[in-house]
């Protein structure tokens, strides 16, 4: 075998500092102009580049560069701008799903922009500008933006492509002037980074059934011509990444996919093309390293061992290069590089390729920027942590490993080694008291006292309530006074008691609020509350918080996601003050409000040296005996949210079940511990329920409720069978739009449910939590929907007296 390379297949947009966002939305606001905007980021830009050559990447990814998204910027790359944008059509709506909004206080400015059509027709040479890449990417006053999801099962959401009616064509070589810029600036001889056209395709909307195919062969020539440009250019590998090959895919598929890179192949026999994997292994291994192409790149981190069975069981084509993803581009862990070291000699002796790359599993757009700034964390977690810069380190000690022999490395090799094992023989890893309650769980799933048919009579005498119940999912309006004074508070600024006074003020001026619009379950706000997540980390045991370890979630809104890296566990109950406080305002009942152990997991970096089931059941136990303490403060409603449970599906649907299987007995350790008349709620995030609706109702909530306004119909169907007999809210209006809903739209999509489900079963709320929304938007909103609440029990109270009278004349 040939020398092995060092590669990177992208690096974190954001800056150490998150430079990038504060740009962005200074450009945003119209402090800085797009002149300015562009000279600053390309700085960023450069820097980035001098920095991974800096750490001695070979390989270095120029084009995965981005001012939103690299989804977004490959369709304005073939001008597929939607039509509503440009005057093909006038349509505003779209749609589309956002995620959970988890409330982080790094939130993204709203888009603001006039929008007038006209702004956004191309230039003389078809080019489409910056108002338009930020209209579509944020909407306008005018226009609604395009959809945004998960990108695969990350956290990060990309821009939907919207393809109706629109005809591909190359509007701007986004790639070239990435490479050109890294050429004549640096010296950088970059490996431009483009989404492929098979997963731009099966990623998009808005195509015609019959157009798929002809859209295809529209955007292939497109796509060869980028190639071709840049090969002129002096480039000597182009990365085209296809993680859709990494979902199932159908024979239908993997022709089309041979069909792209043999035009490729004929149309630019000179370009190196590495066609890039990533988050899984590829679904027919076999089919894609016989592609006319001259590396592939597998994930040998999150494949499940999927990839390196298939690499020895089939072997590889001698005459391609394998790009091997061995070190973890999603996490923040640092890697035993012995342990490495043995993975890549064993890769190299079941494909004895004629060169090998070694590189991160995926980009590193998913970690953090470096640990450089981390100074207050304890020195055995950060020597145990690596974020990008440290993960190009680490790559670039493999290679000398493999070039020069192990001895030339093994100063470096060591002190991986160490610093591993000192996290993992550290106290916090090895808590004897986790362990033990870890073992006395049955391997049964936890079950409450009673079936959910005796709960539910025994609720209803302990805590009447009327027909169709109206309350909201949790959080309420954090104002600018809320952020600042829990910032004073951080800071110091403010003593305990100041800070406790301004919450309890908040929380009973929001009490009243919601009692005078007439809201029958309470909530006290979480105006304690940073995240949903974070919150939670902060206080149990296991859980770190960095102070500079923010990722891209979209667009300029970054989050920071907690570090558990130790056993969990309660060190003293969480919620119970504000919940039992909020509960003493009032008669009506108020919910306590927890995040559940899926989401937890799910929306934090997780240690790497358990599976995952042992750590969801050790945050549950956590929670288990917060919900306990709960109860005995007086909460007889606790809600246990899992907006992340159907987001964290595995990309296989083999691997399905067994995640939903963990998922639903973490969920129920963390609830069943209390009485019959304690009503368990949890809320969730839209998603295609209908494939996990028997996990939902195993969850054994006794109210659920889904965020579903946008595609309310869509979801209705998947109770159609009336198989689901508890309680649910399908939420009854938007709460990540502005605009107010009218009462004829809430009683609409509340009667549409009712087609479904029991009246007796149904909820009414808001489809999410309302802390991004302002209080004038908010109160006329809940006051909309208590109003629809009370048409409806009028309606149902009229129709039951009517009915009665018919049954009494024919008495």
């Amino acid at each position: 075998m040939g020398q092995a390379k060092s590669s990177n297949l992208g690096y974190p947009r954001i800056g150490e500092k998150r430079e990038w966002k504060k740009l962005l939305e200074a450009h945003w606001s119209g402090k800085i102009d797009a002149a300015e905007l562009e000279s600053e980021t390309k700085k960023l830009r450069l820097g980035y580049l001098k920095k991974q050559r800096d750490l001695q990447t070979e390989l270095i990814p120029v084009g995965d560069f981005s001012l939103y998204d690299h989804v977004l910027d490959t369709a304005f790359t073939f001008g597929l701008v939607p039509q509503r944008f440009t005057g093909g059509a006038n349509s505003a709506a779209h749609g589309g799903d956002c995620g959970c909004a988890r409330g982080s206080h790094d939130e993204e400015p709203a888009a603001s922009a006039d929008g007038g059509v006209q702004a956004f027709a191309p230039d003389e040479k078809g080019v489409y500008g910056l108002d338009a890449y930020f209209a579509v990417a944020r909407g306008t006053k005018a226009f609604a933006a395009s959809p945004m999801t998960k990108w695969f099962d990350t956290n990060y959401h990309y821009i939907v492509p919207e393809l109706q009616g629109l005809t591909p064509k190359l509007t701007f070589n986004r790639p070239l002037a990435f490479y050109l810029e890294a050429k004549e600036e640096l010296g950088i001889d970059g490996k431009p980074v483009i989404v492929g056209p098979l997963t731009l395709l099966k990623l998009a909307r808005g195509i015609e059934a019959d157009r798929f195919d002809s859209l295809l062969d529209e955007l292939i020539p497109l796509y060869a011509q980028v190639l071709k440009e840049l090969s002129e250019a002096g480039a000597k590998w182009v990365q085209i990444d296809e993680p859709i090959l990494v979902l199932e895919t159908s024979d239908e598929d993997a022709a089309r996919l041979r069909r792209i890179y043999e035009a490729f192949a004929a149309a630019v026999p000179e370009l190196n093309i590495l066609l890039q994997t990533y988050f899984e292994s590829v679904s027919r291994y076999e089919e894609v390293v016989r592609l006319p192409v001259q590396a592939i790149g597998l994930d040998f981190v999150h494949d499940r061992g999927r990839n390196l069975a298939a690499l020895e069981r089939h072997g590889f084509p001698q005459d391609k290069i394998l790009a091997a993803g061995v070190i973890d581009g999603r996490n923040i862990w640092r890697s035993d590089l012995q342990v490495k070291l043995d993975l890549l000699r064993r890769i190299e002796k079941a494909a004895n390729a004629k060169e090998l790359f070694v590189q991160p599993s995926s980009s590193l757009l998913h970690v953090p920027v470096t640990t450089r700034s981390e100074e207050a964390l304890e020195a055995k977690i950060k020597n145990g942590l690596s974020f990008a810069d440290e993960k190009l380190t680490e790559i670039a000690v493999l290679v000398k490993a493999l070039n020069e022999g192990v001895d030339a490395a093994a100063a470096e090799i060591r002190e991986s080694v160490d610093a591993v094992a000192a996290l993992n023989a550290s106290p916090e890893r090895n808590d004897e008291s986790v362990r033990e309650a870890l073992n006395k769980l049955d391997a049964r799933r936890p079950k409450r006292l009673s079936a959910y048919a005796v709960r539910r009579d025994v609720q209803a005498k302990h805590r009447p309530l009327p027909l169709l119940p109206t309350t909201t999912i949790g959080s309420l309006p954090q104002t600018t006074e809320v952020r600042q004074a829990r910032s004073k508070w951080k800071k110091g600024e403010w003593s305990e008691e100041r800070y406790t006074e301004f919450l309890h003020a908040e929380t009973e001026r929001w009490i009243r609020i919601q009692e005078e619009i007439g809201i029958d379950v309470l909530v006290h706000g979480e105006f304690e509350r940073n995240d949903m997540v974070e919150y939670f980390g902060e206080q149990l045991a296991g859980f770190a918080t960095s102070a500079f370890a923010w990722v891209q979630s979209y667009g300029s809104r970054c989050v920071k996601p907690p570090i558990l890296f130790g056993d969990v566990k309660l060190l003293s109950p969480m919620t119970v003050t504000e919940s039992a406080y909020a509960q003493s305002l009032t008669d009506k009942p108020v919910k306590g409000m927890l995040t559940g152990p899926i989401t937890i997991y799910n929306w934090s970096f997780v240690r790497d040296d358990l599976p995952r089931a042992e750590v969801q059941n050790q945050i549950a136990l956590a929670l288990r005996a917060e919900v306990s303490a709960l109860e005995e403060a007086g909460i007889g409603m606790i809600q246990v949210d899992e907006p992340a449970l159907r987001e964290g599906l595995p990309l296989k649907r083999e691997d399905w079940q067994a995640y939903l299987d963990d998922a639903v007995y973490a969920f129920r350790a963390s609830t069943t511990s209390v009485r019959d008349e304690t009503q368990i709620h949890t809320h969730m995030c839209y998603a295609e329920f209908g494939d996990i609706i028997q996990a939902i109702s195993d969850l054994d909530a006794d109210v659920i409720s889904i965020e579903a306004a946008r595609s309310h119909g869509d979801l209705v169907t998947a109770f159609e069978d009336g198989t689901y007999d508890k309680g649910i809210g399908l939420g009854v209006f938007d709460i990540h739009s502005p605009r107010l809903p009218d009462l004829s739209e809430i009683e609409s999509i509340a009667k549409r449910a009712l087609e479904v489900l029991d009246p007796a079963q149904f909820w009414i709320n808001p489809d999410c939590g309302l802390k991004t929304r302002r209080e004038e938007e908010v109160v006329p909103s809940l006051k909309t929907m208590v109003a629809a609440a009370a048409a409806l029990r009028e309606q149902f109270a009229r129709a039951a007296a009517e009915g009665a009278g018919v049954a009494g004349g024919q008495g």
